[in-house]
């Protein structure tokens, strides 16, 4: 195994990682203040309504997805009478509506911060960038998916990848397995690992904030307040 493959599939990958925990860590140890997703619905609500909904529905489907192709082994699917085509085709027409949906939902926030004087005029760098990179990010999902193997016609991410990505909570990743991935599908998960060391330092913080005490809350009861003559 090359140098270089070792650096970008045994090294890169838990340095990525770690800047993600400590990042996680500090911010939520000394930054709690900035811990908001920075909601500018007042200023402009039409696009946004129509931009996030697209997105938070699409990549909620497109995480779970990943999550399962990547930790499920193809034994697994194989036991349930699931073949690797039947996977395959659902994992692409399944996977690839919902990464439009997340891929459009994006697209249009970042024309919406950039475009609307208003909502960019409390936009940061931060926000507009993390922007940009997830934008970064899908595309090179979405061409993965449906171009990355047009000249490998036969690769299965499921027998190099997957192993390789589950091989990464046991500390022991076989980076020769990363070799014969193609272009595309590296630069994916390259920047997907980017994306992640660069999660605690933006406002991508706040899908962590579940709210969950609201369930045991108690109910506000408002009131209009009458001035009496």
């Amino acid at each position: 195994m090359s140098g270089v493959n070792q650096l970008f599939w045994t090294v890169i990958p838990y340095i990525f990682l770690m800047i993600f925990v400590l990042g996680m860590i500090f911010r939520y140890r000394y930054d709690q203040f900035s811990w908001t997703a920075k909601s500018s619905e007042l200023l402009e609500k039409k696009k946004l309504m129509i931009g996030s909904s697209l997105f938070h529905i699409g990549i909620i489907f497109v995480f779970f997805g990943h999550v399962g192709g990547l930790l499920v082994p193809i034994e697994v699917t194989e036991a349930f009478g699931i073949s690797n085509h039947l996977y395959h085709t659902i994992a692409v027409w399944v996977g690839g509506i919902f990464g439009f949906m997340a891929y459009v939902g994006i697209i249009l926030l970042t024309w919406r911060r950039v475009s609307d004087v208003r909502v960019r005029s409390i936009s940061t760098f931060s926000d507009i960038s993390i922007n940009i990179i997830l934008i970064i990010v899908m595309s090179l999902g979405i061409f993965s998916t449906f171009f990355g193997t047009s000249s490998q016609p036969d690769f299965n991410y499921r027998e190099s990848i997957s192993i390789w990505f589950r091989q990464l909570f046991i500390l022991q990743p076989d980076g020769s397995l990363m070799s014969g991935v193609p272009l595309l599908f590296k630069l994916h998960i390259i920047s997907a690992f980017a994306l992640l060391a660069l999660f605690p330092f933006s406002r991508l913080v706040h899908a962590f904030s579940l709210p969950i005490g609201y369930i045991k809350r108690r109910y506000i009861i408002y009131q209009k307040n009458v001035v009496r003559k």
